[in-house]
This record gives structure tokens, sequence and C-alpha cells, in this order.
């Protein structure tokens, strides 16, 4: 069995680097031409299912490559982006401004509690849940955000939720994980048409080596 997490197309607030969450901006013209760009890739995998988070910028993103693919999308609200409380629509020199302490625990890698929203614990219970609930198909494709498709690789990978080594995804790049014998191995990361990924956040001087950026947007 393989799993293919593909982010989103870029919105505008992406554009801007604001926080989206679970907020629910549409993509703009550049995402929805990774859209087109990405969806003949997808198709070439040949997958056997399409699953989408139910926000907008995913959905658009799942019409485009269904399209692609001749195939149904099926909404699934557990796949969404993390909620980010108060964060959510601020960019991050605006979060870094009205919230430095918790902006600061952001960089270094660390569960912002102090915002709201959901931990990565909980974004990770909740997307496994949604995965452990489809059929044993040879290639599903999960059209989701980046937090969101690092919390679920860590669970699948076994990989605790207080670190993101894999870093975050590029609009409409993807992460595959692959099951052998048992055990999620991770096949490819952030794969999709050649352009800029954005790079993770600039860590604080003092940051904990460890830590790695918690890169939720």
């Amino acid at each position: 069995m393989r799993l293919v997490l593909l982010r989103h197309g870029r919105t505008e607030w992406n554009a801007q680097r604001r926080f989206q969450g679970q907020s629910d901006p549409p993509l703009d013209e550049v995402g929805r031409a990774q859209a087109y760009e990405v969806a003949g890739l997808v198709a070439a995998l040949r997958p056997d299912r399409l699953v989408s988070s139910d926000s907008a910028r995913a959905m658009q993103t799942a019409a485009i490559v269904a399209a692609a693919i001749g195939m149904e999308v099926i909404s699934d609200a557990r796949l969404r982006e993390r909620s980010l409380g108060h964060w959510e629509g601020l960019t991050r020199d605006e979060v870094a401004e009205r919230f430095p302490e918790e902006f600061a625990e952001w960089v270094a890698g660390r569960d912002v509690l102090t915002r709201g929203g959901e931990t990565r614990d909980a974004v990770a219970a909740r997307s496994l849940e949604a995965f452990n609930d489809q059929p044993k198909l040879e290639l599903i494709i999960f059209v989701t955000h980046s937090a969101t498709a690092m919390a679920l690789s860590n669970a699948l990978l076994g990989i605790g939720q207080k670190q993101h080594p894999l870093g975050p995804l590029a609009n409409c790049h993807w992460s595959e994980l692959s099951e052998e014998g048992g055990v999620w191995r991770l096949r490819a990361h952030n794969l999709g048409v050649p352009g800029t990924v954005v790079p993770l956040p600039v860590r604080l001087e003092d940051a904990a080596l460890e830590d790695s950026p918690d890169a939720d947007a």
C-alpha cells in the first residue's frame, strides 16, 4: 500500500505569509496553475482513491487533479489544516510584533499552546483516524495541508510529534509513503513540478538545535 500526501496550491495568504490554519482562503491564480501542473504527475501515478480536506484551497486543488484522473473527490474534514487559534489571518511579522513570546516558541520548533487551536498530537490523531478508515487499496492520494501532512507522516513512520524532521511541503508538492511488511517507510518527500520550494523558517539564535521548526500555514 502507498499513500501520497499532496499539499494544496498557493493562496494569496501563502504569498503574503499569513497563517491560514482552518481559515478558508481560496487558491490564487498561481495556485490554480500549480494544481493544473501537478495534476498530470499525480494522474501518472494511477491512484485508486482521492480524498481531500474539505477546505476550499484543498478541494479546489483536488477537483483539478480529479478531472485529470477521471475520479471523484471524497471530502474529509479530518484532513483540514491545524487550527492556529488567534494567529489565523496574521502575517509572521504581525505575530512576531503582537505575540513575541509565542513567536519565539514557534521559531524554536515548540508547540505553541497559548495561541489556542490544536496541538500537533491532536492533528496527528484525527488525520490518522481518517487514514485508518480508508479501504486497503494500492495507492491513495490525500490532498491536505503542510502541518497535517507532517503530523500524519510522523504518525505512520513512528516519529513523535515534538519534531518534524521531514520539514514542510511546498505548495502542490507531495510526500509518498509505503507499507512494507507492516512497516511504513518514506519513499520520497517534496516531489512536484520543478520550481521554488519555500525554505524553512529561520531559527532564533538561542533555539535548541534538536528542535525542528513548526511550519503550519
